[in-house]
């Protein structure tokens, strides 16, 4: 008898169906009657130039009174349905494309699913002097090549694309580009692991989403198959709430065995994740963004503000790409949008952040399907694509400019002073706060925890968290007149610990007036985080980012701190394009643990924090510094 597929796999697959396939589309009956009237489906082993094959699904146009673009998409997130007689409902970048006439290609990459050859996590990518080595490129350049040579009735150009975790392969599809490789877009993609990208921010581990998303993800594939029959079940017990389940499995070294506790095996990634907490060889091998090189293919990188995966991916593999690819057309597209939000959703609420216009679907007819059809067909307009293209999440516009960090804006200071206040205008009269973090009641980095992260906590009302004694608060006075902000966050905090190691976890916030409103007729998404709101005194998150104290001076050699000594915390947040309104304040916390969206740093030095046992945490007390030789302030780009 058929065994049934384990608990464990239909939880990872949910997750994967929401987070990054197009599968998270409602599903439309009328489109999917369309795609089976109107294309055909056959499934093939591509061979790449080690004799290994790859399985890939083809979705031809039934019409042959003309030629077609190729559309790519690699995924390690299998390419479903399987069988040549089953479709997906949907096909493309979005729902728009199955009626613009493309050849859609859908390919397992090595390892995973029904395509051969062994998997590795974001495998590096190498200089392939030596034709018979592979990696990532090599891969795409061969598919290419067979897909140009063996589908009839292609135009002899190929566009890829990808989201997350395809957007890496999509990143990497681009290195060595093939000549028929004429459009790019890789979307939130997954670029560094170990400065902002899912895994880690600033080398402090992203606990929660990636310890149950390696959970499915992370197992073994001994052979291709497409039923996950080897797939170990979870049998000990699965939370609905993990604060409390994190909080008692210990520190990072229980927590690891858990997965052989509860699956009966060890992921090898997490393992090796445990065994390298520094920047070494490990991690830079894995680095994708320094390896972007002769590019050639038009590119279009697209991220969202509120995407806690992959935001970082998109804002550094557009500004790589720029830097070492000069002359191509290249550019970069930011939206009010969760990880993957732009390809599915309106766009003009996110929990209970209002954004004025259906920015998803924007995005998905004026500029997405323009820029491939442009550079694949010869046809549309691109004129609205500019080089940069952002949207002000405060002003609730589209904004072009130059570069992703204006030209004209100008780096400002604002600083912390006394009395929980901010200023532009630094304080003479030097001072302190402080507070006692205590890793066995960390903060929370939401009201809504669950196994994974509620989407919408990035523009979540930061009340709950703004009244415990172990955040400290500052804000602004009442804006006289807009702030607009564009770039990147750079804190330069000075801080001190009766520990030898912390986190520092700065959030920048936007304070609504006490008498806000939403408009008339609109009202927050009924799965946002709060079953009742109240609008007035709305403290929305903009951007909230960790730095661990011991990585302050080199992320490959961490330091201890000197107890009770000040020292300069300087480092650099994903940036936002907003204004804050007149009426509004802006406003500052920080804190010490975010949990269990961070995983708990033990407050003490060791050399490898995550080899920390539950017997490792201790109180510390956290000063952070204002005014005279030891100004603290939060760095922002400001614009006219």
């Amino acid at each position: 008898m058929r065994r049934s597929i384990p608990l464990v796999i239909i939880v990872f697959l949910f997750f994967v169906a929401n987070a990054f396939s197009q599968a998270a589309i409602p599903a439309q009956t009328e489109l999917a009657k369309y795609i089976t009237d109107n294309y055909t489906k056959r499934e093939v082993m591509i061979p790449v130039r080690d004799g290994i094959k790859l399985f890939t699904a083809i979705y031809e146009p039934k019409d042959k009174s003309q030629k077609y673009p190729l559309l790519l998409n690699r995924t390690p997130y299998t390419v479903s349905p399987y069988g040549a007689d089953k479709f997906r409902t949907t096909l493309g970048p979005d729902a728009l494309f199955a009626k613009e006439g493309y050849i859609f290609v859908y390919q397992d990459v090595r390892g995973k699913t029904m395509s051969e050859g062994e998997f590795e996590d974001v495998r590096p990518d190498i200089e392939n002097t030596d034709k018979t080595k592979i990696d990532e490129s090599t891969d795409t350049y061969d598919t290419i090549d067979w897909l140009i040579k063996n589908v009839d009735n292609n135009n002899g150009k190929v566009g890829i694309y990808g989201i997350s975790y395809p957007g890496f392969y999509t990143s990497a599809g681009s290195i060595d580009s093939h000549p028929a490789l004429k459009a790019c877009s890789p979307q939130a993609p997954v670029s560094d692991w170990f400065h902002g990208d899912d895994m880690h921010h600033n080398g402090a581990l992203f606990l929660a989403q990636n310890f149950w998303f390696f959970t499915g993800f992370g197992q073994y594939r001994p052979s291709p198959n497409f039923d996950f029959k080897y797939m170990k079940d979870w049998k000990g017990f699965r939370p609905v709430d993990a604060y409390n389940y994190f909080l008692n499995a210990g520190g990072l070294k229980e927590i690891a065995d858990e997965y052989e506790k509860n699956l009966g095996t060890r992921i090898k990634f997490w393992d090796e994740m445990m065994a390298h907490p520094n920047y070494d060889q490990f991690w830079k091998d894995r680095n994708i963004l320094t390896k972007l090189k002769n590019v050639k293919c038009a590119t279009m990188t697209v991220g969202g503000w509120y995407d806690n995966e992959d935001l970082f991916g998109a804002l550094h593999t557009y500004q790589h790409i720029e830097k070492q690819n000069p002359g191509i057309f290249n550019i970069l597209v930011v939206g009010p949008w969760d990880h993957g939000g732009w390809s599915r959703n309106d766009g003009d609420w996110l929990g209970t952040a209002y954004f004025g216009q259906k920015t998803g679907e924007y995005f998905r007819a004026n500029i997405e399907v323009p820029f491939f059809n442009y550079y694949l067909k010869g046809t549309g307009d691109i004129s609205k694509l500019k080089e940069v293209n952002l949207f002000d999440t405060g002003a609730h516009e589209w904004r072009s400019f130059d570069t992703y960090e204006p030209t004209g804006g100008t780096d400002t200071a604002l600083y912390l002073t006394a009395n929980g206040g901010l200023s532009f205008t630094m304080p003479n009269a030097g001072g302190h706060d402080e507070y006692v973090s205590d890793p066995d009641k960390p903060v929370p980095y939401t009201q809504k925890i669950t196994t994974n992260y509620p989407r919408d906590f990035m523009t979540e009302d930061q009340r709950f968290a703004s009244t415990r004694p172990d955040i400290l608060v500052y804000q602004t006075e009442v804006l006289a007149e807009d702030v607009t902000v564009a770039g990147d966050i750079k804190p330069s905090l000075f801080v001190s610990s009766s520990g030898t190691d912390s986190d520092f976890v700065v959030k920048l916030i936007d304070v609504f007036p006490d008498d806000y409103k939403f408009p008339e007729g609109e009202k927050p998404q009924p799965n946002s985080a709060w079953t009742v709101f109240q609008p007035g005194g709305y403290q929305m998150l903009l951007r909230g980012e960790p730095m661990p104290a011991r990585f302050r001076n080199s992320f490959e050699k961490p330091e201890a701190l000197q107890p009770n000594t000040p020292t300069r915390l300087a480092f650099v947040m994903p940036g936002v394009v907003h204004t804050f309104k007149r009426g509004h304040r802006i406003m500052v916390q920080i804190q010490s643990t975010w949990f269990p969206l961070v995983a708990r740093n033990p407050q003490q030095f060791v050399p490898n924090y995550k080899a920390a046992g539950s017997t490792s945490f201790q109180k510390a007390t956290q000063r952070v510094y204002f005014g005279g030789k030891n100004a603290s302030a939060i760095i922002l780009r400001v614009i006219k």
